[in-house]
């Protein structure tokens, strides 16, 4: 699976953005999708994961209630709303597939480029 995510830019605090991530092949709908973040400095930290299906959603306890994971397996794609944008939210986005349920970097099967957010406050 290769992905590719995209929609990220410069918005102001309380503002919202939509990411996308693309997959190209045909197994997508196999995979649990993930979006991660990587602040400079700091080290890559989970952010949101949806199931296969897409019938389970989890999130940070930092976005819970700001952010919504979601898919689309006809299209291929995964999203991420984010509303009420925080400085703290400033980071490179990254998505993930994984064969498992999890919210460590280490057991994802694929990446994709990150996409930069950037809040300004």
């Amino acid at each position: 699976v290769q992905l590719q995510a995209s929609g990220g830019g410069l918005v102001q605090t309380g503002g919202s953005l939509r990411l996308s991530c693309a997959a190209s092949g045909h197994t997508f709908s196999s995979y649990n999708m993930v979006w991660f973040r990587q602040a400079p400095a700091k080290e890559r930290e989970f952010v949101a994961g949806i199931s296969w299906g897409g019938g389970g959603t989890y999130y940070a306890n930092s976005v819970k209630g700001r952010f919504t994971i979601s898919r689309d397996n006809a299209e291929n794609t995964m999203y991420l709303q984010m509303n009420s944008l925080k400085p703290e939210d400033t980071a490179v986005y990254y998505c993930a597939a994984s064969r498992e349920m999890g919210v460590a970097p280490g057991v994802m099967d694929y990446w994709g480029k990150g996409t930069l957010v950037t809040v300004s406050s």
